[in-house]
């Protein structure tokens, strides 16, 4: 590939681009729920726990029911899960980590569109598909994902 003044021109709109993601609103609260979160010890060790509970979780699904710790491990990594998902610094950090990947979302769709509108662009919130929905651009599947076709 040489590279020319175009190219240049491209990877220089891609930085500005990049700086301007990385100084969004979105970006700062990210960063701003992930400190709340990891500056916080007991909070850290109790993640540090539930995941080593979830590799012991692992090893027991491997054999199911007839592990002779199945049912102790099932309730444990429930009341823990539980336990992590009620308090707040990790539900703040949760919704920031979907308001950004929304955001990406938003910003791959866009680039997507102005190269073409047949360009299908993976997003993670369902939302922004339904803009580029199976139905304008044909899905292949024979009507499964439930577009008319």
């Amino acid at each position: 590939m040489i590279m020319t003044t175009e190219w240049a021109f491209i990877l220089d709109e891609a930085d500005v681009l990049s700086a301007m993601i990385l100084s969004s609103e979105q970006a700062n609260n990210l960063r701003d729920a992930y400190q709340a979160v990891y500056d916080n010890s007991q909070l850290v060790e109790q993640i540090r726990t539930f995941s080593r509970l979830k590799e012991h979780y692992e090893d027991v699904q491997r054999f199911g029911k007839y592990h002779p710790d199945y049912h102790t491990i099932m309730k444990k990594i429930r009341e823990q899960k539980r336990a992590l998902d009620l308090n707040d610094a990790i539900a703040q950090l949760k919704i920031a980590e979907n308001d950004y990947q929304d955001l990406l979302d938003e910003v791959s769709l866009i680039i997507g569109k102005s190269v073409s509108e047949a360009v299908k662009v993976p997003v993670s919130n369902p939302f922004f598909a339904t803009g580029s929905g199976c139905s304008t651009a044909g899905c292949g599947s024979g009507g499964s994902c439930g577009c008319s076709v």
